[in-house]
């Protein structure tokens, strides 16, 4: 277990070592624009791809993001998506926010995120941060951690999740 630990540490600081090196290549400049997608869970409203399946009841969701960079690495966003709890019910889900990218290479994000469904709703604040693996001029790996909190504790929970973003810039 030591072995594959260091091992997957040692891949890891490589891959970073080379981005740190190459620099980014202007993809988030002043000007550009993203499209963001990313794993994550249907539990909470969120614009991410997910299918869980259950004692029969299938969950999914479907949903994206673009951006645009209205300064060097400070990229405003809004997202779409939509959920499907299996049992029926739908919901739209909406995202507005912003993502700034420390260094080039750290995206930081904060966003206000919402879900309709037949007149109820719920809302969270999202705050999350990660990193950027840059696999080219156009395409980043972004795993990252985020926290939705709650704003309305009657109907939704605050949750901890960690995911997997996938980046296109343009």
């Amino acid at each position: 277990m030591k072995k594959v630990l260091l091992t997957a540490l040692s891949i890891f600081g490589t891959i970073a070592l080379m981005n740190a090196q190459s620099g980014n290549s202007g993809q988030t400049s002043e000007g550009s624009w993203f499209l963001e997608a990313n794993t994550g869970s249907f539990s909470t409203g969120n614009t991410s791809f997910s299918l869980t399946s259950s004692d029969g009841n299938t969950s999914w969701s479907i949903g994206g993001d673009v951006g645009y960079f209205v300064a060097e690495d400070l990229a405003i966003k809004g997202g779409l998506g939509y959920t499907d709890v299996g049992i029926g019910d739908g919901f739209l889900v909406y995202k507005v926010g912003a993502k700034y990218y420390l260094n080039g290479q750290i995206p930081l994000g904060a966003d206000f995120t919402g879900i309709s469904s037949d007149g109820n709703g719920a809302s969270w604040i999202g705050l999350q941060g990660g990193y950027a693996i840059f696999l080219g001029d156009m395409v980043a790996i972004e795993p990252g951690i985020r926290y939705n909190l709650t704003l309305d504790e009657a109907d939704a929970d605050s949750i901890f999740q960690a995911f997997v973003g996938f980046t296109i810039f343009l």
